[in-house]
């Protein structure tokens, strides 16, 4: 049987009989994952014997097959989620539970300009690309060229060829993206990168009034230095920080529990609104708490007001009151 030429797709969803050159996921009867491409004439081997491709190609997905050792397997196509996690990676991948924040409280949108960085090993690139739809674009930096190889061709695996509404670059963000966006075109910029505060002046160029930025962070230092960074800047919104723990549960008769294990800490977000240029957010109403800036400070100080010190840390200025521009 010849190899079918993959047909590209805008959702990466595909129907159908299996096809070779397709990726299938077989899960056994304890749960354990096999992704495997499908080969003409080729065989997976487990340790309950070989499975033949040639019994997969020409099926619907969702059957059962069995191994030469007698061990079922389901057959699926495998879902987005399932694909990012098992899929090659130069850098960490963007957990689907991540993912789907993002896309959700960014506010991802068909026909919207997207703006990522960094682009890691393409697990957000997928969801974005699958939210902007055939009229949209996502336009992606990342500063490590073997990084922006593995996400090329892990993004052209799940969507079986080139998508047509995507750009890589590889470079950095505040130093590329301005030669090639022109001010206020971009309605979302999504930054997954080590110092996403670098980059919060060339987001505000880029965005449009009303436009959002998110940030993905994994450490609370990074999450604290970002916020800071957008309050300082004084153009957008107050960002509203947040992370989110997925558990799953055992039901199984009468013991319904949580489970043992669960997806916990993976990384922390931040949105923020762009304002029109020009405009600044109301100013903020609550006073930091005492020792919240303490001297050994040394990132962007809130567009608060100035801070002094007293006996009991550092606080904003009284003739300040504890708000607004200096």
């Amino acid at each position: 049987m010849s190899e079918a030429s993959p047909v590209p797709s805008l959702s990466g969803v595909r129907s159908g009989p299996l096809s070779e050159g397709e990726w299938v996921r077989l899960l056994d009867s304890k749960g354990r994952k096999h992704n495997l491409r499908l080969a003409a004439e080729q065989q997976f081997f487990t340790n309950k014997g070989a499975i033949a491709h040639d019994d997969l190609i020409g099926r619907e997905e969702g059957f059962t097959v069995t191994s030469t050792g007698g061990a079922e397997y389901l057959v699926f196509r495998p879902l987005l989620a399932e694909f990012v996690v098992s899929m090659p990676r130069g850098a960490a991948v963007v957990y689907p539970k991540d993912a789907a924040q993002i896309v959700a409280m960014a506010d991802v949108f068909p026909g919207a300009v997207v703006v990522e960085a960094g682009v890691g090993s393409g697990a957000l690139t997928c969801s974005l690309l699958r939210a902007v739809g055939a009229e949209g674009r996502v336009i992606s930096f990342e500063r490590r060229e073997e990084f922006a190889a593995v996400a090329r061709r892990n993004v052209e695996q799940f969507f079986s060829g080139e998508h047509p509404a995507w750009q890589l670059h590889v470079g950095d963000l505040a130093e590329t993206m301005p030669g090639l966006v022109g001010d206020h075109s971009v309605d979302r910029i999504v930054l997954d990168m080590l110092a996403p505060w670098e980059c919060v002046d060339v987001a505000a160029s880029a965005l449009r009034a009303g436009g959002l930025v998110c940030a993905y962070v994994a450490t609370t230092t990074q999450l604290g230095r970002v916020v800071e960074t957008l309050r300082a800047h004084g153009e957008f919104t107050e960002p509203q920080p947040w992370e989110t723990l997925v558990r799953d549960w055992h039901v199984e008769g009468l013991a319904v529990r949580p489970s043992h294990r669960m997806n916990g800490h993976t990384g922390f977000l931040v949105t923020a609104r762009r304002m029109a240029p020009g405009q600044r957010a109301p100013m903020r109403k609550r006073r930091p708490a005492p020792g919240a800036y303490g001297e050994d400070y040394d990132g962007p100080l809130p567009a608060a007001g100035r801070l002094e010190t007293s006996g009991t840390g550092t606080r904003p200025s009284p003739r300040s009151g504890g708000s607004g521009q200096t």
